[in-house]
């Protein structure tokens, strides 16, 4: 279930090229991306690059808002690493397991012919693409790199589990509003423009 695959023949480079290769992918044309680079049985690269966006997001966030960062014993460095390890070890994985189980049920009612929920753990991963901005303190940024997210969720919904549109934000509202909306901070920051 977590391995690398290459089911096209293309398949996706590993290493840091290949992260930015997605990235690129998933921010450009996602449609193609979700069409090609979704396979089942291959979370890896998916849950690897979801990681890497939620420790370049949480680093930057850290960084550049006073006080987000937790400081324990007077050692504000120290626990900010810490913080960010825990958060892309533990609480993303998690997390992102956790919500495609609850994106899974979401399709249940949707389409008897689905795609399984390998698929389903690595579109709700790319499509965090535009969140590795999210970090920065600046709410219409914010907006737009959560908002983005969520298109992306529906694109990637819509592409790998053969839904129309409509049936991709019906399915995808609940995920989307905890993901960029909770996780990554859509709703502070839109808040904080309204």
């Amino acid at each position: 279930m977590t391995q690398w695959v290459d089911p096209t023949g293309r398949g996706r480079e590993r290493g840091p090229m290949g992260l930015l290769r997605a990235w690129l992918g998933v921010m450009t044309t996602p449609r193609e991306f979700f069409q090609n680079a979704v396979a089942p049985g291959d979370q890896a690269p998916g849950l690897v690059f979801l990681t890497g966006i939620v420790a370049i997001e949480e680093s930057v966030r850290y960084a550049l808002v006073p006080g987000a960062a937790p400081v324990l014993s007077d050692r504000p460095v120290a626990t900010a690493v810490l913080a960010v390890l825990v958060t892309v070890v533990l609480i993303a994985p998690t997390g992102l397991h956790l919500l495609a189980a609850i994106q899974t049920i979401l399709l249940w009612p949707i389409t008897e012919d689905r795609a399984g929920i390998s698929e389903t753990v690595q579109v709700l991963a790319y499509a965090t693409a535009p969140c590795v901005v999210a970090g920065i303190p600046w709410p219409p940024l914010q907006v737009a790199a959560t908002g983005y997210g969520s298109l992306l969720l529906v694109a990637g919904l819509s592409t790998v589990h053969g839904i129309n549109q409509l049936k991709g934000m019906l399915a995808g509202a609940i995920p989307a509003a905890l993901l960029y909306g909770v996780a990554f901070g859509g709703f502070d920051a839109v808040g904080a423009i309204v």
